[in-house]
């Protein structure tokens, strides 16, 4: 997947196939071999009782934005370790998490990100967190695959 243009739409379609990232507002705006700029619009929902976006959708944006970073290199991945540092409260109209590939090998790659907070036309940094990811096989198509997983079974 050298062409950024056919790794940009297999990124958004990648990230469209997720309910989580539809649901979230999760939008895909740059990329490029080993590094990926992923956006979120605020929205109530996400935030906390002090009204700050949520630890677990900072965890979800710095996880995809490794994720994606990852699969632009190593094509399909899951995360087998990941952890975030949040450094200031998140408070924003939107938010930008950027990710980068640290390293790649054959079974693991290992990645960063940087969360961003969008707030009178400036952007304050508020979370870092780092992310171990694997390759993996493509799943069986839709159909197949509904018809046989069962997610209450490891």
């Amino acid at each position: 997947m050298a062409d950024t243009t056919e790794l940009q739409a297999a990124l958004v379609a990648l990230n469209a196939s997720a309910a989580f990232n539809r649901r979230a507002g999760f939008e895909v705006r740059c990329l490029g071999a080993g590094e990926i700029e992923l956006s979120m619009p605020w929205r109530e929902e996400h935030g906390q009782y002090a009204g700050f976006l949520h630890a677990g959708m900072i965890g979800a944006l710095i996880d995809t934005a490794c994720g994606f970073a990852a699969f632009t290199v190593a094509g399909r991945v899951l995360a087998s370790h990941f952890s975030v540092n949040c450094l200031a409260p998140a408070i924003g109209s939107a938010f930008v998490a950027r990710g980068r590939v640290v390293q790649a090998g054959r079974r693991q790659v290992f990645t960063a990100a940087d969360l961003f907070a969008l707030r009178d036309g400036a952007e304050r940094r508020v979370a870092t967190g780092e992310a171990i990811l694997v390759p993996v096989e493509a799943p069986p198509s839709a159909a197949a695959t509904s018809a046989s997983i069962d997610n209450r079974r490891p």
